[in-house]
């Protein structure tokens, strides 16, 4: 029979465990019942202990351990404490209720709901009642206009609408940034790259290591878990057998061959491009998984391959960028991307994997997007690297027309760069 404190454990790390998972973190059976294992062996007294040792067992990254501190902060308190904390998470579950049934009636054009990215109507929610006050205001002055010609100042007030809630998300974002007064490396890991100073340079080259490390040794541990191949390896089966005086009941299988990433890498250091294509450079040479074939091409208005031993002192990587004649220049996609499948020996293959960071900004956008085909069909799989964010990407032609002939990733972000570098090698 299991005793009442530890039935009170389970029970509140499992209530933990669902706050934490409404945070974004992965916190299921497996972490709840480590945690269990782990309050066992502490004085729960000690508070400080007790969520370093959680946070060890729920948090990996460092955005993460953010998470998890502000949920555990909020968790483990007072009675007095926690219903004041319940009461006024009810009244913000309250309002946001009420807005969205506001918003509803609010986006709506001649009685249909607003054709709205869901980021930018859950924006419309969070922003101020002044600033959803001055858009109903809009839609109240062009009424009469509206039902006259539907067509036309639909397409308006859309436009103005999709205008102001973008330059609202970026203010919002912008005042996520405030964070970095807690956490210097937590701002920066959100912050837009193109946005960081000088000064930011060194700080953002430790920090890209970091959580580089942090990735790999988290995927290699995954892959340690990830089970065998079924093939028998007799020599430690045998080995394991003598341990125990010749009793061959605990059988030993090889691991599942492990296959590294074939690269090839096609960098923009054209101006603004140089920082991106640095930092994405500096994040797949500090993680183990990238193989060591792997090929990088650095392109403007032509294309050149990188000496390996550039590539082996990062910290000179601007210097040999900016003697290889290629910074400063205009872009040529097209020219880099024909040139690439000129190459010889040829690095695109059926198992290799093409990166482009680029913004897609480009001289002769046709002729690149005839070129990128061409590589597509040459290679095994491309994804884009995009250093612009997201919400600009409706607004920009040469990113609609790549994004419809390439996968694309946003990576305005050290952040979002992390993120898809851990997917592309755990892929």
């Amino acid at each position: 029979m299991m005793a009442y404190s530890e039935t009170v454990y389970v029970e509140k790390l499992t209530e933990f465990s669902n706050l934490l998972r409404q945070n974004g973190l992965s916190a299921g059976p497996g972490e709840t019942a480590n945690a269990l294992r782990l309050l066992e062996t502490m004085e729960l007294t000690e508070r400080n202990a007790v969520r370093d040792g959680l946070r060890a067992v729920y948090a990996k990254s460092r955005q993460e351990q953010y998470a998890f501190d502000k949920a555990f902060d909020g968790f483990f308190v007072s009675v007095e404490q926690r219903e004041a904390y319940l009461a006024k998470h009810r009244a913000e579950a309250e309002e946001m209720a009420r807005r969205r049934a506001q918003a509803e009636q609010d986006l709506q054009l001649n009685g249909k709901p607003m054709e709205l990215r869901a980021d930018l109507q859950e924006v419309y929610l969070r922003m101020g009642e002044d600033k959803r006050e001055y858009l109903r205001q809009l839609l109240e002055k062009n009424r009469d206009n509206l039902e006259l010609r539907p067509k036309l100042y639909g397409g308006f007030i859309h436009s103005v609408f999709m205008r102001f809630l973008l330059e609202q998300q970026m203010a919002l974002e912008d005042a996520a940034v405030s964070a970095q007064e807690l956490d210097p490396d937590l701002g920066l890991l959100f912050r837009d790259i193109s946005k960081f100073k000088d000064s930011d340079i060194p700080r953002a080259t430790a920090l890209i290591a970091k959580v580089a490390q942090q990735i790999s040794a988290e995927l290699d541990q995954r892959r340690r878990r990830g089970g065998h191949s079924g093939q028998l390896d007799f020599k430690r089966t045998i080995r394991r057998g003598l341990e125990t005086g010749g009793s061959f009941y605990r059988l030993s299988y090889r691991r599942k061959r492990r296959r590294r990433k074939r690269l090839v890498l096609l960098c923009d250091v054209s101006g603004s491009m140089l920082q991106f294509s640095e930092f994405t450079l500096r994040f797949l040479k500090s993680m183990s998984e990238v193989a060591e074939s792997s090929r990088t091409f650095l392109f403007s208005e032509r294309m050149k391959e990188v000496d390996p031993a550039a590539l082996r002192e990062m910290d000179r990587f601007r210097e040999y960028v900016r003697a290889s004649g290629l910074y400063g220049r205009g872009t040529d996609l097209g020219s880099a991307l024909t040139a690439l499948c000129r190459e010889k020996p040829s690095p695109l293959g059926p198992s290799s994997t093409l990166l482009i960071l680029s913004d897609t900004k480009t001289i002769d956008l046709p002729r690149a997007g005839q070129a990128l085909l061409e590589v597509r069909r040459q290679v095994g799989k491309t994804l884009w690297l995009n250093p612009i964010p997201e919400p600009k990407w409706a607004y920009v032609r040469s990113i609609q027309t790549m994004s419809a002939l390439c996968p694309m990733a946003p990576c305005s972000t050290l952040e979002e760069l992390a993120r898809t570098c851990r997917k592309l090698l755990d892929s």
